[in-house]
């Protein structure tokens, strides 16, 4: 069955441009953009979009769906998560694969791909973490990356669980620079800040705001050195995600002034949200435990001024929802054993919005960071991250005029708080396309579980 939509008189706005168009759309892709109403294009479906924009779908490059953590596990599934990243305007996440120690990359995979298969109201794909780095680790890698797996990250934090040592990601990245792959980095120096962890509550700081008080902007500033170093020895490209602090973004700028393949990530909860969360009373900082954690309000400046220069290229959500009531509460009295994440795949869109509305970024800007970069970065451009001919049909009617409140009695994802509760945003999601079916359609969702399909991708757009 051959299907048509034509979507009228909206401000298509790309990373590259902003025109007043027409789209048709035709069997999932975008078929042709025309000045308005010079096409007599017939359609089963027509959407009037005057006075909206007409924005490429989201890609959420950093989200964590049903990972397990501390004794429990994310709060939403891959269906609650991406039915809510739809909600926000986002159509394409790439979620983490996760490897155990002492089994295979196949079988962590093989895990992720059955989570997720025919489950997914938005199209999806995977990075693989990687925690066991050995012979047969490296030669699993070059096999994935013929699968469309061409992502695999590295913790230098969370010793005893996910963390690797300096070999071992020399060894990891060595292998990305034959492979093409590209190394992701969560650079905290978990070594340093077990010793920290373990000093503060000998000294009775349990609470939540001391979690982001061990964590020290320093010692990711050091990791993220650290990686870079390591990355420059193997010869391979570099990502640093959940940039969180000046001294870690003076560290990647200086790499790519030196003209490397360095690239950083930052997330809507460092640009808006700070340590002043964490130190929230009556346990309530819990919300707000995420690991690199959030920062001293001073910290947002260099973050706005780095995505204006460049010098980071994407936010990404690194959605990592957990309960309030029963999970986040299992770290009472001891702020280590909180687990570590926050709900925002529903939000990323409509803050970095509101950026636009107040000043920091441009339009182009807010799809360049949020749509068209991540997909380039991971192999996914032109077929998602903008809207041009040939490419998928994951389209967003975004009103710019709509006010909102957000709030967990609101939000479509599976977890009891927000943490954005209250925060006044101007800026809606209508309407949205994925590949050309209608997922939400004038606030009512419309999509279905079993729509979104894994969607392989090539190697980063973005190496020199």
């Amino acid at each position: 069955m051959s299907s048509r939509t034509v979507i009228r008189h909206g401000l298509v706005i790309t990373a590259s441009d902003e025109i007043h168009a027409d789209v048709l759309v035709e069997d999932g892709r975008i078929a042709a953009l025309a000045t308005p109403d010079s096409q007599s294009w017939t359609a089963d479906r027509v959407i009037d979009a005057t006075g909206k924009y007409v924005i490429p779908g989201g890609v959420d490059a950093h989200t964590h769906m049903e990972l397990p953590f501390g004794g429990t596990h994310a709060s939403d599934t891959f269906a609650t998560g991406t039915r809510a990243a739809a909600w926000g305007g986002t159509t394409t996440i790439v979620d983490f694969a996760v490897q155990s120690v002492g089994h295979t990359l196949r079988e962590g995979l093989d895990a992720w791909h059955a989570k997720a298969e025919g489950n997914c109201a938005i199209d999806y794909a995977f990075h693989m973490i990687v925690s066991d780095v050995n012979d047969e680790t490296l030669k699993e890698m070059d096999l994935l990356i013929e699968e469309g797996i061409t992502s695999f990250k590295q913790f230098m934090a969370y010793p005893g669980v996910f963390y690797s040592d300096d070999g071992q990601i020399l060894r990891a990245m060595q292998r990305s620079a034959e492979n093409g792959g590209l190394i992701m980095m969560h650079a905290e120096n978990g070594i340093a800040i077990d010793v920290l962890v373990r000093q503060a509550l000998a000294r009775g700081e349990t609470d939540p705001r001391y979690h982001g008080e061990v964590r020290k902007a320093l010692l990711e500033a050091e990791a993220t050195h650290r990686a870079i170093r390591l990355a420059q020895v193997a010869g391979a490209p570099l990502y640093v995600v959940h940039v969180s602090a000046t001294e870690a973004v003076t560290e990647l700028a200086r790499a790519r002034d030196e003209g490397l393949n360095v690239f950083g990530e930052t997330c809507p909860q460092y640009l808006f949200l700070s340590a002043d969360n964490l130190a929230e009373p009556d346990f309530e900082g819990a919300k707000y435990v995420c690991s690199t954690p959030l920062r001293p309000r001073e910290h947002q400046a260099a973050l706005w001024r780095a995505l204006r220069t460049n010098d980071l290229q994407v936010v990404s959500t690194d959605h990592c929802p957990f309960c309030f009531t029963g999970q986040k509460e299992l770290g009472r009295g001891d702020f280590s054993k909180i687990p570590n994440g926050l709900p925002g795949v529903e939000n990323r869109m409509d803050l970095l919005h509101q950026a636009v509305v107040d000043g920091r970024i441009s339009r182009r800007r807010w799809i360049e960071i949020a749509c068209a970069t991540p997909a380039r970065m991971f192999g996914l451009y032109p077929k998602k991250g903008t809207i041009a001919p040939g490419s998928d049909a994951d389209i967003v009617l975004y009103d710019p005029h709509a006010e909102q409140v957000m709030s967990a009695a609101t939000h479509h994802m599976n977890v009891d708080y927000s943490a954005y509760e209250g925060k006044r945003v101007t800026g809606r999601v209508e309407t949205v396309l994925s590949r050309g079916e209608p997922v939400i359609v004038q606030r009512e969702y419309t999509g279905r579980a079993g729509h979104g399909v894994f969607t392989p991708r090539s190697t980063c757009q973005y190496l020199n």
